[in-house]
């Protein structure tokens, strides 16, 4: 029990990262769905499939986003308070995105006006976009730092946060969801439609697999996170994973595909979580200024607070995601369409 206590800051920087993993993970191939809308839906009867295949899930897995912000929030408040200052236009664009993503959701299918449909459409794509390139470039930016001064507060702009780098991060996001929202497209949809997501998957993977090898390359260059021997492993796995999903995929076995690439989503993640412990966010100014799980953590006893309430509510919230998963497991077909 002591060693638990003595490591709580530990303990819950693992615990976020899980979190962000999960979100990753299935808020992923949601973006990677609405990106792909417009460009292999060829017909509304397609699209409706597409959108009806993450029409019951959509808003539970942004609850991973909520969830972490909220992890965030209590065990490490000034890195909340850093980055929600700091990055405050970014996640508002982002807010936006998905508020629009979201209302077209809804209210897509409540006309058959072909220019009401084709609207919330572009609304689907651009609010899956967005908030895939602004969480890459957010990664980007944690990893490779920005300007934080000795007081944890951040004093650059929301064009500090562009760089070259952060912007390759927020691109390769976005290949990544695309390749396994494709990847989710196929197996949960029958017909044409599958077949189409299957193979675009396969096109836009071989830009994903050489888009990793580069931001390999710049994250060397960029940044530190390579000197954490657990980051290099978990990136080498998630290239590993990645293969050997693109390859399940070509050999007509996309629900393999899937799962690797689900694997794929959560060893980047590790990878980048492992590069930046102790530290949570990174001063570009000086190293000594970064906001580590020490010096940006709450006090213990709210640490053992909060560990008691994630031991009893995530396993809930997991088992009534699983659940959900679990009741709309099937395809969906032209006579499936209620979104």
């Amino acid at each position: 029990m002591e060693l638990i206590m003595s490591n709580l800051n530990v303990i819950w920087f693992i615990l976020i990262c899980v979190l962000f993993a999960g979100f990753f993970l299935l808020e992923g191939f949601d973006y990677g769905v609405g990106m792909w809308l417009p460009i292999i839906g060829k017909t509304d009867v397609q699209r409706r499939q597409m959108i009806n295949s993450i029409g019951p899930v959509w808003d539970g897995n942004e609850v991973w986003m909520i969830t972490a912000g909220g992890a965030m929030f209590a065990s490490f408040p000034h890195v909340y308070a850093t980055l929600f200052s700091g990055f405050y236009l970014a996640l508002f664009l982002m807010l936006a995105a998905l508020i629009f993503r979201g209302v077209a959701f809804e209210f897509r299918s409540k006309s058959p006006n072909r220019t009401w449909r084709k609207s919330f459409d572009y609304a689907i794509f651009f609010g899956s976009l967005i908030p895939a390139l602004l969480w890459g470039v957010t990664v980007g930016n944690l990893i490779q730092g920005t300007p934080i001064d000795g007081t944890m507060t951040y004093v650059g702009s929301f064009f500090d946060l562009l760089s070259p780098y952060t912007i390759l991060c927020g691109i390769a996001f976005i290949l990544v969801f695309l390749y396994h929202g494709g990847l989710y497209t196929c197996i949960k949809t029958a017909g044409e439609i599958s077949e189409r997501a299957r193979a675009s998957s396969l096109v836009v993977g071989v830009i994903t697999a050489v888009g990793a090898l580069v931001l390999g390359g710049a994250t060397y260059a960029c940044t530190d996170m390579f000197d954490n021997i657990l980051a290099i492993i978990a990136y080498v796995l998630a290239i590993v994973c990645f293969l050997v999903s693109w390859f399940a995929t070509r050999t007509r076995n996309p629900k393999f595909g899937f799962l690797f690439s689900s694997l794929t989503i959560i060893m980047v993640t590790a990878a980048y979580f492992a590069g930046l412990f102790p530290r949570i966010m990174v001063s570009s100014l000086n190293p000594d200024w970064s906001l580590t799980i020490t010096n940006a953590s709450s006090s213990t006893y709210t640490l053992a607070l909060m560990t008691v309430v994630a031991c009893v509510f995530v396993p809930i919230v997991l088992a009534y995601q699983i659940w959900v998963y679990y009741t709309f497991r099937k395809r969906i077909t032209e006579d499936d369409l209620h979104y």
